[in-house]
């Protein structure tokens, strides 16, 4: 596909079929995440693979959007193990997680799978549920599978700023 017609079509699904998603196409989207850039390389991420209706269901306590997808990606960094820029210490963690997950979104997408980046979670109870340790932090859930057939794209969706006024040239 087209990469600007995968971007086109890859949209934020929020309801999906039941059906498990192939094993193949789950390590394909895993496969975007690892060969994302990061930072010097740092690498500062885990993706956990949920599957279990039991966890699943366990993530409904941190978020009310899973969409009751049959899988979910939880996105964890580790900020010591992340970059820190030298002229002022930002740490690369939270951009190189987003990275990666957008990765993720694409791959999923040209797979004939829909996802939707999941922000809105208490990452407290996340961490607990997934066991994340102490060390690391969930930046995002990431619900996937088959969008059903009724999922309908957000008319927000297609709202985007000009090209006018998202671009400069040389300067502010």
């Amino acid at each position: 596909m087209e990469f600007i017609e995968l971007v086109k079509k890859r949209f934020s699904c929020r309801k999906f079929e039941r059906t498990k998603i192939e094993k193949e196409k789950i390590e394909l989207i895993l496969k975007a995440a690892q060969l994302a850039p990061t930072a010097v390389n740092r690498q500062p991420f885990k993706v956990i693979v949920i599957d279990d209706e039991k966890v699943l269901d366990s993530l409904k306590e941190c978020t009310k959007y899973t969409f009751n997808a049959p899988l979910c990606f939880a996105i964890c960094v580790n900020k010591e193990k992340a970059y820190n820029r030298g002229y002022d210490g930002k740490n690369s963690a939270d951009i190189d997680g987003s990275i990666i997950t957008a990765h993720m979104m694409l791959e999923a997408a040209d797979l004939g799978l829909g996802t939707t980046w999941v922000m809105a979670f208490n990452p407290q109870k996340a961490a607990a549920i997934l066991n994340v340790p102490d060390n690391s932090e969930v930046l995002a859930l990431l619900p996937a599978g088959y969008p059903a057939k009724d999922a309908e794209i957000n008319p927000l969706h297609y709202k985007t700023i000009s090209i006018d006024e998202m671009v400069s040239y040389n300067n502010f």
